[in-house]
């Protein structure tokens, strides 16, 4: 699983028997072993929720979509009867030609440009001294 070799594992073994003493080591094992059975159940745990919770939206998005096409299916089926083709009222000859009206120009006359508005006279600034009428 990580890539280490038994020769790996012997040297390990060996590290902890000179640490921890013969005395110790089997308790060390067996609590080393527990903790290495939780985190494995842990992780199976939280990957079969997390693989259940992909299902379940899996599951949810088909039928949001089977819903979504039987919506369609049935604007469709009220649809389809409202958009009959509809039939040209007269038969149009192909090589008829109506003439286009003539408009005659008249000329436009001068018009003079509008006054420029005048602005109103601003207020008077009481720290001023007063204005010339």
């Amino acid at each position: 699983m990580f890539g280490i070799s038994f020769s790996e594992l012997l040297l390990v073994g060996l590290v902890a028997l000179l640490v921890l003493g013969p005395e110790r080591l089997p308790g060390a094992a067996r609590t080393a072993g527990l903790w290495i059975g939780r985190l494995k159940r842990s992780f199976n745990a939280i990957k079969q929720e997390v693989e259940r919770e992909i299902g379940a939206d899996e599951i949810r998005r088909q039928l949001h979509n089977e819903h979504i096409l039987s919506l369609e299916q049935e604007a469709r089926k009220i649809l389809s009867p409202v958009q009959e083709p509809e039939k040209p009222a007269a038969p149009v000859a192909e090589h008829s030609i109506a003439p286009a009206p003539v408009v005659e120009a008249t000329p436009a006359a001068p018009t003079e440009p509008a006054p420029a508005p005048v602005a109103p006279p601003a207020p008077h600034d009481p720290t001023l001294p007063p204005r010339a009428p």
